[in-house]
């Protein structure tokens, strides 16, 4: 189980702040968005925007693996539009 928050675009397209989700322990990035996805089908349309961090650490969407812990917090951050 990991903590999913959502913050800003994310948290309109899931309908939530936060949630906890069952993943996998070894999983990669990629993976993880594409589970993440699976919950909320609407978040694809943010996935080349996204910042993606896992225990407070920005991580790449793509093929690095990503070692969770239960309770891990996982931040699904859109991009901040300002001027």
């Amino acid at each position: 189980q990991v903590s999913v928050l959502y913050f800003a675009k994310s948290a309109e397209l899931a309908g939530l702040r936060c949630e906890s989700l069952s993943v996998p322990r070894h999983i990669t990035s990629l993976q993880l968005w594409e589970e993440i996805v699976k919950a909320h089908p609407r978040l694809a349309v943010i996935r080349d925007q996204v910042v993606f961090a896992v225990r407070q650490e920005y991580v790449p969407l793509g093929n690095q693996l990503v070692v969770l812990q239960s309770g891990d917090e996982v931040a699904i951050i859109p991009p901040i539009s300002g001027g």
